[in-house]
């Protein structure tokens, strides 16, 4: 019995609603100075993931090294999350090689991301990539769990840090 005949169990993760959508980019700046003009969605938060910031980097349940620049804004209570992938194999270079540019995911809070990762494999829900620490202390954790044939879109697990490390650059500027 192939993997995606297998019926999947229940995931809790949606009761929380969704706290984050996500789009994958092609260039990151241009985006985010658009949603500003165009839509007044700003400031941005911009940072890189990557080592060292990102203490930890798994895709498809294997270490390894890849960069993502991302920029984070609210539009009320929602969070938007714009993603350019840098290098390596993630699943924003995989969205991007099968499906072009656009909604990649939506984000789900959780309060503790070894526990909702335990509740996701025992449903038949894999990580196919995350990344961890970082977050002030080291903390700060991103899964991705693989829903896309089944929901039509990625879910991203994620536990915020208690506190973010300085953003690399915030667009438009802070008046000063």
């Amino acid at each position: 019995m192939s993997e995606s005949s297998v019926k999947k169990g229940f995931l809790p993760f949606l009761k929380g609603g969704i706290a984050q959508v996500a789009l994958v980019v092609e260039d990151l700046d241009a985006t985010v100075e658009n949603y500003w003009r165009l839509f007044g969605i700003g400031p941005w938060h911009f940072y890189t993931y990557e080592a060292p910031l990102l203490k930890r980097m798994t895709y498809m349940g294997e270490p390894i090294k890849y960069s993502i620049r991302i920029a984070l804004s609210y539009v009320g209570a929602l969070r938007i999350e714009l993603i350019q992938h840098r290098s390596g194999r993630t699943v924003h270079r995989d969205f991007v090689l099968k499906k072009g540019y656009g909604v990649h995911h939506f984000g789900l809070l959780v309060d503790d991301m070894e526990e909702a990762i335990k509740e996701a494999e025992a449903s038949g829900y894999h990580i196919i990539q995350d990344g961890a620490g970082f977050g002030l202390d080291g903390d700060g954790h991103f899964a991705y769990l693989d829903t896309e044939d089944e929901l039509g879109i990625t879910l991203e697990l994620i536990q915020r840090p208690k506190g973010r490390v300085q953003p690399e650059k915030i667009y438009p500027p802070p008046e000063v």
